[in-house]
């Protein structure tokens, strides 16, 4: 499961995260005898782990505030109330809090600095792949196929196609040679709101130039955020399209 299936079910997860803290503390409190403090507020910071590596930072601060919360009702005297008379036993549950939102903190930066990894990994493959595929005699459109999918993949949207000497619209949005979006003459700010969901976005694909065809872009069901180098990968992948086709 990606980060998208975390985010298409993130109240799920949001439920999870406050959930399994509040079982598991009843459990351990059944078996007081045998689990000691110290081992359920390892298993509760291990629960904070697991939330924060969705990537979702809410989810990890909510998992490490209800394993505070409930291991003070749970684990420490007086048992079955939210307060605590013992300092050691207060030290420990904001200790608890405090370690679970650094470890999310450095789950979501580590995750962060993975993923940029696998996105520039990314970047490299589309643009060899998509040599290999110049390189070799392939026609336009199988080119234009496999640019188009690496293009879907790469801007993490619904669906992208291509359409051979397509224009370019007046008034519907357009990644530029930049890799800007611009609506109406109007540059969007895509980091901030996202691709617009309502229509197609068209990333031209040029010619010395001039537009040899367009790539219709839909990200309908969900915002990204495409960051601005992946969408000037994008447009040199376009390009490289362009560059095959002769008939402008």
């Amino acid at each position: 499961m990606g980060t998208r299936w975390f985010r298409q079910h993130r109240s799920f997860v949001l439920a999870l995260a406050a959930g399994l803290p509040l079982v598991w503390c009843a459990v351990a409190a059944h078996l007081r005898g045998d689990v000691t403090a110290a081992t359920a507020a390892l298993v509760l910071v291990a629960i904070v782990v697991g939330a924060a590596t969705t990537g979702d930072r809410v989810a990890g601060i909510v998992a490490a505030v209800s394993g505070g919360l409930w291991f003070d009702f749970f684990l420490t005297e007086p048992f079955h109330r939210f307060t605590i008379e013992d300092s050691d036993d207060l030290e420990v549950t904001l200790l608890l809090v405090l370690v679970g939102v650094a470890v999310t903190e450095l789950a979501i930066w580590g995750g962060r600095q993975q993923a940029e990894a696998s996105r520039r990994a990314g970047h490299l493959n589309g643009l060899m792949a998509t040599s290999q595929i110049i390189s070799g005699q392939f026609s336009p459109r199988a080119l234009a196929d496999q640019v188009a999918a690496h293009i879907a993949e790469l801007l993490d949207v619904d669906s992208c196609q291509f359409i051979e000497a397509g224009a370019v619209p007046a008034d519907g949005a357009v990644i530029e040679a930049d890799g800007e979006v611009r609506l109406r003459g109007r540059m969007l700010n895509v980091d901030r709101d996202g691709l617009p969901t309502l229509g197609e976005v068209v990333l031209p694909a040029r010619r010395s130039g001039r537009v040899a065809g367009v790539f219709l872009i839909v990200a309908a069901t969900q915002i990204v955020r495409p960051t601005l180098e992946r969408r000037q990968v994008a447009v040199l992948l376009a390009d490289q399209v362009g560059a095959t086709i002769t008939n402008v």
